[in-house]
């Protein structure tokens, strides 16, 4: 069931396209994504193809330490492949495994009780590297999770199918679109590592693969920023704006900010953001590291409501572009991001509250 012919067509179908966007900009400035509206045109036409394949019902939800998040995997392994990249995953490839504890966590087990009963024994992560021109020992490490719930509990229409358009194939399309636009145009002087990490949803396994097993050595990570739900745009923020987990806890998102990101303070702080993606797992080891998001709080999360036709395709699109300069600014400057007195995160600390989810 999970290798029909029409999620064949439809693989070969987006990477056929997207990898004819990689060779339509090579050779172009970099910033031709920036200023040009074509650009921002042919831009929206590869986040569409991305999220179509991602969020398409074929991939069954891309249940965490699934097939259907293995395909998604390879999915993402082969458009950092074609863009030209250093292998970031194990023997060469751009693909890390890691296997699943087993038994699984209890708590992991009750969460798995109400989705369907498939194997959980592998997770995997997509990694690729663009080796920096001048400070290839300075990284800035770029992220995304490309897994979400799977099959599980039917709505009130009956569907069964958990998408996660928003949650996270908004993320995994961030990254993939940032590597295209950033590997086309010219070496920065600092290593850009792109990754995306499977079965965040079930705790972070992913993350803690990369953490146990990092393609770069992690004291040379200069910054993490995570992307997570970019999908929607955010009411409780101006319009055209994203906002940053923690964003009080450092110095980055200013930093940023000055550099022309459109960044804010997350403004839903009781949500505890900061602690809920992948991004929390590194910064307990003293790395710099943030999530950029512009969840508004939608019925859709952790539902199969989160579709693609829930999708606001512009806001989406102009909030990757938004973020290029300011990316593309750190990757060629010396400065390096700090935490704030009290913003570096104690691993131990109570989680805090967090709102029920299926």
């Amino acid at each position: 069931m999970y290798a029909s012919n029409y999620l064949r067509r439809l693989t070969l179908a987006a990477l056929v396209g997207s990898l004819t966007l990689v060779s339509t900009v090579h050779g172009q400035q970099a910033h031709s994504f920036d200023v040009a509206a074509g650009q921002t045109a042919t831009l929206e036409r590869e986040v569409h193809a991305n999220m179509n394949f991602l969020a398409d019902d074929e991939m069954h939800g891309r249940g965490s330490a699934t097939r259907d998040e293995h395909i998604a995997a390879l999915f993402v392994a082969a458009q950092l492949q074609g863009l030209g990249l250093e292998p970031g995953g194990e023997n060469g490839t751009f693909l890390q495994k890691t296997a699943m504890p087993d038994p699984l966590p209890e708590r992991v087990q009750q969460r798995l009780s109400k989705f369907q009963d498939v194997p959980r024994k592998e997770t995997w992560n997509a990694i690729g590297i663009l080796r920096g021109s001048s400070a290839p020992n300075e990284v800035i490490l770029l992220t995304a999770h490309l897994d979400h719930l799977g099959i599980g509990p039917a709505n009130a229409a009956g569907d069964t199918n958990y998408n996660g358009a928003d949650d996270d194939a908004s993320g995994t399309t961030a990254v993939l679109t940032l590597a295209h636009i950033l590997a086309t145009g010219p070496r920065p002087k600092r290593t850009i590592v792109f990754a995306c990490f499977g079965s965040e949803e079930l705790g972070g396994f992913g993350n803690r693969a990369f953490l146990a097993h990092p393609p770069v050595p992690l004291n040379s990570i200069v910054a993490n920023l995570e992307f997570e739900m970019i999908g929607r745009p955010d009411p409780a923020v101006p319009a055209g704006t994203l906002w940053l987990t923690g964003f009080e806890r450092s110095n980055l998102g200013p930093e940023l900010a000055k550099h022309g990101a459109h960044l804010v303070k997350d403004p839903h702080p009781t949500q505890n953001f900061f602690r809920r993606s992948d991004n929390y797992a590194l910064a307990t080891q003293g790395i710099v590291a943030q999530s950029v998001s512009s969840f508004g709080l939608h019925k859709d999360y952790h539902q199969p409501s989160d579709e693609l036709s829930t999708i606001d395709f512009k806001h989406m699109t102009n909030a990757i572009e938004s973020m290029v300069n300011p990316i593309r600014w750190l990757a060629n400057s010396t400065w390096k991001p700090t935490w704030n007195p009290g913003g570096k995160p104690d691993a131990n600390a109570p989680m805090g509250p967090r709102p029920p989810s299926n």
